[in-house]
């Protein structure tokens, strides 16, 4: 399991956009107070409303919008004991390049990636 990428629920698109270009990203799960994650965010997505925006392309307006509202979806989720063959499933059954861990209480503790499918999936295939 690796380190999540995530966003408070309440952070600005502009907050978003910075952390995607800074770290070199290209998704983030926005987060509740709790933790628990209420969607992900791809950076495609954020260049789609960036260009939908016809009027007045200012940043300004980019400051206004939580991160809560570029969610379209809830994240699909597995939990700290999910079989790792069953995230997988999921992950090639969504066309996902990660999918969320949680905790039992719900909360973000890291991702699955295809890299940790790599280094660990040849052992129960073969």
């Amino acid at each position: 399991m690796l380190e999540a990428h995530w966003v408070w629920h309440d952070a600005s698109m502009t907050d978003v956009i910075d952390d995607l270009t800074a770290n070199n990203w290209d998704h983030v799960f926005v987060i509740d107070q709790e933790g628990a994650p209420e969607g992900r965010i791809h950076a495609v997505d954020v260049l789609k409303i960036i260009a939908r925006k016809k009027v007045n392309r200012d940043i300004a307006w980019m400051h206004g919008i939580p991160a809560r509202q570029l969610v379209n979806l809830p994240p699909i989720t597995v939990t700290q004991t999910t079989p790792l063959l069953k995230a997988g499933a999921l992950m090639l059954t969504h066309d996902l390049n990660q999918i969320g861990v949680v905790n039992k209480d719900g909360a973000l503790v890291g991702v699955v990636g295809h890299n940790t499918m790599a280094r660990h999936m040849p052992k129960f295939i073969l």
